[in-house]
């Protein structure tokens, strides 16, 4: 899988290069229709050249996104309606502050995104001169051949430029995922419309506030409820059984012996109540060992053969871990009910920024967040944290949900290893 995702991102690299030339093209026809708006030809090419160059746009920043997960903020629509004159549609596409950004882009695009996007390419495709086509040709190509910083003069050094040039195929294998994911942050650097992200990211925040106040309203009232059905009736059955064993105690002393040992059962299963309940808020094993160790002890719960993998090196926030606990718990429940799965992994790490848990089970596939209020649920809980949940499902499985989010690594681990 992993030499898949690396021959993917040498793929795309190559692909970013070409829409670089592209851009640069459209660029300079922007530029072009810019420089003959004076004499009144660019109103009849500013337009389309306009639409053209935010399509490319639009494109790197979908690409951007798929290929590295990097959100990059689309730019508020071209301004005018066909029905408008050239002359206003023009005015409004030079008003347009994300028309001057496209053209930005256009330009340092080839430069700077090229430029990164070719230093993989570089070292591949030398490399393969290297290793495919060097040793065939150096006899023909004669004295002062070199390849880097090998004279090809004999056999050996053949050899020894052969194996540089392996070196030089590898590296280039290697730096294609990292540099592909430099190459998104320089879009979204260079595209990322600044208002159009704050306005999305106050109505994520309002929407999430308010979908937090729901869920806490909900968990109050399932509280309440768990309160008075379960350890509160006990509790006033408790009570009655006591005032009538204090009556007969004189008069009948089996009898409340019998009461009293009634009372016994009835606390213990009053305590149990009060035991699921505080469980079910805030698990005590969650609370000690932490997130790893908690995730573990749901593992010994299922009856599914679950296998977790953890790589935390320290304690998450309260929070943060609780989240993260309820949503494997979820998923866990979700592959036994409605999967038909049998074995699932559940991988825990932290990359320095945020908390990614990944939970694959070999179920039937087909999982649909829309279908469902479980996973519905599961990402409004985590959007209260700007948490994401992405979801792999092929009809068919495996099922890979992702987990990710944003927080720090605080004091040292607790759980155990």
């Amino acid at each position: 899988m992993r030499g898949k995702n690396t021959l993917a991102a040498v793929a795309r690299c190559q692909l970013a290069g070409l829409l670089a030339v592209a851009a640069q093209a459209v660029g300079s026809l922007v530029v072009l229709a810019l420089v003959l708006l004076p004499v009144g030809a660019g109103l009849w090419l500013l337009a389309p050249a306009a639409t053209r160059l935010r399509s490319l746009s639009d494109r790197s920043r979908d690409r951007a996104l798929r290929w590295t997960g990097t959100l990059v903020a689309p730019s508020e629509p071209l301004a005018g309606d066909r029905s408008w004159s050239r002359r206003r549609r023009a005015g409004a596409i030079l008003a347009a502050e994300g028309f001057w950004r496209d053209l930005v882009w256009a330009w340092l695009e080839p430069w700077i995104g090229g430029g990164l996007v070719a230093i993989p390419l570089a070292f591949l495709w030398y490399g393969a001169f290297g290793v495919l086509v060097q040793p065939f040709v150096w006899r023909l190509l004669g004295d002062g051949n070199w390849y880097a910083f090998i004279p090809l003069n004999d056999t050996p050094t053949m050899l020894a430029s052969a194996v540089l040039g392996a070196v030089f195929m590898v590296t280039g294998l290697l730096l294609a995922p990292p540099i592909l994911r430099l190459h998104a942050r320089w879009t979204r650097l260079v595209l990322s419309a600044r208002r159009v992200e704050l306005t999305r990211r106050i109505a994520h925040l309002t929407d999430t506030r308010a979908q937090v106040l729901d869920v806490q309203a909900a968990e109050l009232r399932r509280i309440e409820r768990d309160l008075h059905d379960g350890a509160q009736a006990r509790l006033v059955s408790l009570g009655l059984t006591l005032d009538a064993a204090t009556r007969l105690l004189d008069s009948d002393p089996a009898a409340a012996r019998l009461l009293l040992l009634e009372v016994g059962e009835t606390s213990a299963r009053a305590l149990e109540d009060l035991r699921n309940l505080v469980r079910g808020i805030h698990p005590p094993v969650l609370a000690d060992r932490g997130l790893g160790d908690a995730v573990r002890s749901l593992a010994l719960d299922s009856h599914l053969d679950v296998h977790v993998e953890v790589g935390l090196t320290g304690r998450l926030p309260s929070p943060v871990e609780s989240a993260a606990y309820f949503a494997v718990g979820e998923l866990l429940a979700n592959a036994a009910k409605h999967a038909a799965a049998r074995t699932v992994a559940v991988v825990l790490d932290h990359d320095g920024r945020r908390l990614r848990v990944t939970v694959t089970d070999d179920g039937q596939g087909g999982a649909d967040p829309a279908k469902g209020t479980g996973l519905r649920g599961l990402r409004r809980r985590l959007e209260s944290f700007d948490g994401v949940l992405t979801l792999h499902s092929p009809p068919g499985g495996p099922t890979t949900a992702t987990l990710e989010i944003p927080c720090a690594l605080s004091s040292p681990k607790t759980s155990s290893s």
